[in-house]
């Protein structure tokens, strides 16, 4: 199937989804949106609609999907470091599918990491699956919050991994990224505006605490089943934590490939500077063009956006929220 078709497709499938929830979803508590024109609150949590990852395909996702017990799935919140996440679990788990042929021949170096392991909201809207039967272990993302996650992944016992990143930084990231798609159906948002919608809680599937709180308490709960780490500790040390990931998802890195240097191959293949170079041009089939996925990737940027009284506010919530766990987001 082209990708034209396959892009239609899933629009197609998208737009019967809609259909098929909107009486549920259309009569829930709403608020303005960032990337698109509503939030609806569900569940507790605050979701786009007509979009892949939306309140609706949650829903389908909830009443559909079936979990196999290889499965790993990737959960974060919107600009969490989900690209960068996606691309260094890909080329882990599947490092030995490419290790005797040429890098440029990597599917990384050649197609944003989005492609490369899906949405498991998005299985909902394919024509045919993303893995063929048997195909072992399948890889998902997903942006749900543990609490709404499809029983089948929770009965599963399979392993989750959970990357959290200081708000601060979430809030700007997605600052940035939300004006970049807004122009469809509205003026681009001042950075008060955003400001005062995530410290209400109205992001998309937000709000941020609550998410974090709910992935973090189970990790705690379940440590052979969930893992709990922080896009800091990612950038401060990504060859040590990349270690611990793959030990976790059982794909430990050997004495032979660390010798070798594998580790740092993979970290340095997946780094920002390579994957917003590969990135620079091209639109995924949502229609989103694969820059926006890339603007700076550091830790403290939210430092050049907020005033001292909107960091002492968030600090504030943050305080409050997670009052009573072992949890330190580095600033």
């Amino acid at each position: 199937m082209s990708i034209v078709n396959k892009h239609q497709g899933e629009e197609a499938n998208l737009a019967l989804i809609y259909d098929k929830y909107k009486e549920r979803f259309t009569t829930l508590q709403k608020e303005k949106g960032w990337m698109t024109e509503e939030l609806y609150k569900y569940q507790g949590f605050w979701h786009q609609s007509k979009n892949v990852v939306s309140v609706e395909t949650v829903m389908a996702t909830q009443d559909t999907f079936q979990a196999l017990p290889t499965d790993i799935y990737l959960a974060t919140l919107p600009k969490s470091g989900t690209t960068w996440l996606k691309a260094l679990v890909f080329a882990t788990v599947n490092r030995n599918m490419y290790k005797n042929k040429p890098l440029s021949a990597h599917p990384l170096k050649t197609s944003n990491p989005h492609n490369c392991l899906p949405f498991v909201e998005c299985e909902v809207l394919r024509t045919s699956p993303t893995y063929p039967d048997a195909y072992s272990p399948r890889l998902f993302a997903t942006h749900m919050p543990y609490t709404s996650l499809p029983q089948s992944i929770i009965d599963s016992h399979c392993r989750i991994i959970y990357m959290c990143r200081n708000p601060k930084d979430v809030l700007v990231s997605l600052f940035h990224f939300a004006n970049k798609l807004r122009g469809k159906f509205g003026d681009v948002m001042t950075f008060k505006e955003a400001f005062e919608m995530f410290a209400k809680g109205v992001i998309p599937n937000g709000p941020y605490w609550d998410h974090v709180k709910g992935y973090y308490k189970i990790s705690i709960e379940q440590p052979t089943r969930i893992m709990f780490f922080t896009y800091e500790d990612m950038k401060t040390d990504t060859t040590n934590t990349l270690r611990c990931l793959a030990k976790f998802l059982g794909y430990p890195f050997t004495e032979e490939e660390e010798a070798k240097g594998t580790v740092e191959e993979i970290a340095k293949l997946c780094c920002f500077e390579n994957l917003s170079e590969v990135n620079k041009h091209g639109t995924l089939s949502i229609g989103i063009p694969n820059y926006a996925f890339f603007r700076e990737g550091k830790v403290g940027d939210w430092r050049k956006h907020l005033t001292i009284e909107m960091s002492q506010t968030l600090d504030q919530i943050t305080n409050e929220k997670f009052h009573g766990l072992d949890l330190v987001l580095t600033d």
